[in-house]
């Protein structure tokens, strides 16, 4: 075979190794060189890259890093670390970096098993050329009352939306109230519900979806955990605090049962929906995977329209503080993170200039006051925040922490204007800068991008870039001057509250609208919605206010903690009755009084064999045969725990006709008859009602046993499990079924 290589090339290469020799054996050694460390050289040029660009980035978005190279800057820089060095000794100082909010995966489930289900359908029949669209989706809406107040109006513009895209919307509550003229009048029936021994008399399978507001509407949960309303979709929104902080007492008590109580009726939900992104956190005791985060809410636009009723002008007197003194407050994220002080002592530094200000313009007008509001009530924060002001020599009493957990809105309606000292980049809006809107006070914020979405600097609020904290200073400065509030701030604070008050309506509505979509499956007969888009703009720009302009509260009554408090009195009081008195339960339970009964239960056993073995080697009287006739019909009912003899059965006897009622759970009760005419017939051996002679439809029909064939026979498997053997049941000259559905539909 032919050389690849020319000999030309062979021979021009050794004439070059011979005119330069000494050339050619340098070259050769420098080109092993290389060859043989060609890879290090590599690996070390891209190690000094990665660490020169790891170190720009690092400083590039470092807080109060400064990007100008003035001489004045680099001493404000310097300053601003060397006062506030001995945070560095505290230790492990972060930006919010470690805390990580994940998007929910809730969605992504839904959407893959609606995935599975339609490639499953699909292989064995095209069902999207196979629907009869002749009804539109319905959807049930709950709640506890018809109270005004922010749930009622946010359900109330949601349902709005829901039905111009496609919904029929019928809402039931527990209760009665004034919002139900406001349902009425948008065209939406309202059914007060009422409540019977059996359960609650609604088909609720009339419906493919249920929507419950608020936690005080958990007395309906019981119908939605009994079969066949199980496997119903159902979308539960909580907006209370309150059993979040009842939850931890719960738990420090012992009352275990509750906890686990509250528990099972969140694992009833399809999903839980919150507000905002800090409830499900300290709801995490009740977690079972289905949370999920809508955001955007009316209450805090709510509270700020009757702010004048909820707080006094002596708010200020109650914490020490003057009418004209000029208050700041800094306040933080809803996330508790390391590095949040040394954000809030950036703040405070930037301050700094403000009280050398006042102090040459006039001696008589007091400094400034700055809080610094925050979650955390633990006594070293409070420290942390007076070692600051005093390392950054702010004058005694001037700036003071306060925690709080309740009344953000009795803090923040007492400020003047609010500063936002977190730079950590949050999923949606501050739920504090809404409160603070919505009570009319300007705010400063960092220039992030979820307060840029809906601030408009120097218009409705005031930003500042976090790389240059220096900014914020020439900020406070022009919104502050001689003791009071420009008229430029004054003016972004009106226009602050008309911002806020119908803030992040699209946000609401898109997110409850794909959320049905998601959760929902809707059979062939029924005709899917609209897409959320195709929605006219005007029910996604604003909150129906005007429904509620002559039915607001004045007062906003804390309804979920007096809730909480009547369902631990039916708590306590079932535990009474079920061990006893605490005195009582504890003396039984004692070990003595244990071995006590434990002998005396012996020793009444014994008695009463041998009392019984003495009285069969006895002769006895019979007695007549009424008595012989009495006794054995007792045994007999004594045996039978089906309880299918009663006296309906000798009524049913004379009568030529008997209607058999198929029915599968306890849901079903309230709907079926008690009269000797009606008799029901389970289609499961649980879930059956006790003391009726109703009919064990598995022990007619075994097939009825699996959950399968149960499902897909529905009641036509009562019809089966009767004709099976049918002498023996039946001994009526006509038979006739009735559905439970046709009661419920009278």
């Amino acid at each position: 075979m032919g050389s690849l290589e020319s000999p030309i090339s062979l021979k021009r290469a050794g004439s070059r190794n011979e005119r330069n020799p000494f050339l050619s054996r340098t070259r050769s050694r420098f080109s092993r060189f290389l060859l043989f460390n060609k890879l290090d050289y590599i690996q070390w040029i891209c190690t000094v890259v990665v660490f020169l660009f790891f170190v720009v980035f690092f400083q590039m978005f470092l807080p109060g890093s400064v990007m100008d190279k003035s001489p004045d800057s680099l001493d404000d820089k310097d300053l601003v670390f060397r006062e506030l060095g001995f945070l560095k000794e505290m230790g492990g100082l972060d930006f919010g970096e470690d805390i990580t909010l994940e998007p929910c995966k809730l969605l992504q489930k839904f959407q893959s098993q609606n995935k599975q289900l339609n490639l499953g359908s699909s292989s064995a029949l095209n069902r999207s050329q196979h629907r009869f669209q002749y009804r539109k989706p319905q959807l049930a809406l709950v709640f506890a009352d018809l109270l005004v107040d922010p749930q009622q109006l946010l359900m109330v513009t949601i349902a709005n939306a829901l039905r111009e895209i496609g919904y029929e919307i019928q809402v039931y509550s527990i209760e009665d109230g004034p919002a139900y003229d406001v349902w009425q009048n948008i065209g939406i029936p309202v059914t007060v519900l009422k409540f019977n021994p059996s359960g609650i008399g609604v088909d609720w399978l009339n419906y493919n979806g249920i929507l419950v507001s608020s936690l005080e509407a958990k007395s309906v949960f019981s119908s939605f955990m009994q079969e066949p309303f199980k496997s119903l979709p159902l979308i539960w929104t909580i907006h209370e605090r309150a059993l979040a902080v009842r939850s931890r007492q719960y738990t420090s008590a012992g009352q275990i049962e509750l906890v686990n109580d509250w528990k099972s009726v969140f694992n009833r939900a399809t999903v839980v929906v919150f507000p905002n992104y800090a409830l499900p956190m300290i709801y995490s005791t009740f977690d079972t995977g289905n949370y999920y985060v809508i955001p955007g809410s009316p209450a805090d636009a709510w509270k700020g329209e009757n702010a004048m009723y909820l707080y006094k002008d002596n708010q200020r007197a109650s914490m020490g503080y003057g009418p004209n003194e000029v208050l700041i407050a800094i306040v933080g994220s809803q996330f508790m993170y390391r590095g949040l002080w040394l954000e809030h002592a950036l703040i405070l530094q930037a301050l700094l200039p403000l009280f050398a200000d006042f102090s040459s313009d006039n001696d008589s007008i007091s400094h400034p006051k700055i809080i610094v509001l925050s979650s955390d009530s633990a006594s070293n924060y409070s420290m942390a925040v007076e070692k600051i002001a005093l390392n950054l020599r702010y004058p005694s009493g001037v700036v003071k922490h306060v925690a709080v957990h309740g009344d953000v809105d009795g803090v923040l309606s007492m400020t003047d204007l609010v500063i936002y000292g977190s730079f950590l980049e949050e999923p949606s809006f501050p739920e504090i800068l809404i409160k603070a809107m919505s009570h009319g006070k300007p705010i400063v914020a960092p220039d992030l991008s979820n307060i840029r979405k809906y601030v408009d600097n120097r218009v409705n609020g005031y930003l500042f870039p976090k790389e240059n904290i220096s900014v914020l200073t020439q900020i406070i400065l022009q919104m502050i001057s001689k003791g009071k509030l420009s008229p430029l701030a004054l003016n972004i604070a009106s226009i602050e509250r008309g911002t806020v008050k119908n803030m992040m309506v699209q946000e609401t509505i898109e997110g409850y609208a794909m959320l049905l979509e998601n959760v929902l499956k809707f059979p062939s007969e029924v005709a899917p919605p609209k897409a959320v888009i195709e929605l006219p703009s005007k029910l996604k720009e604003e909150w129906q206010w005007n429904l509620f302009v002559n039915l607001q509260n004045s007062t906003l009554e804390d309804k979920s903690s007096k809730f909480l408090n009547n369902l631990e009195e039916q708590w306590n009081h079932s535990q009474r009755k079920k061990f006893g008195s605490p005195v009582a339960m504890n003396d039984s339970f004692s070990y003595e009084i244990w071995e006590e009964e434990k002998k005396m239960h012996i020793f009444d056993t014994k008695r009463r064999r041998e009392e019984q073995e003495l009285k069969d080697r006895t002769d006895q009287s019979r007695g007549t045969w009424e008595d012989v006739y009495r006794n054995a019909k007792r045994a007999d009912r004594a045996r039978n725990d089906l309880h299918e003899r009663d006296e309906r059965e000798l009524e049913r006897t004379g009568q030529p006709l008997c209607i058999y009622e198929p029915y599968f759970g306890e849901g079903t009760w309230p709907f079926l008859h008690r009269s000797s005419l009606y008799r029901g017939i389970g289609l499961s051996t649980k879930g059956r009602r006790p003391r009726m002679d109703d009919v064990d439809g598995p022990s007619r029909l075994e097939l009825l046993k699996n959950s399968y064939y149960r499902d897909i026979l529905g009641e036509y498997g009562a019809f089966f499990a009767i004709a099976n053997r049918i002498d023996h049941l039946h001994k009526n000259a006509w038979i006739g079924f009735q559905s439970w559905r046709a009661t419920a539909r009278k």
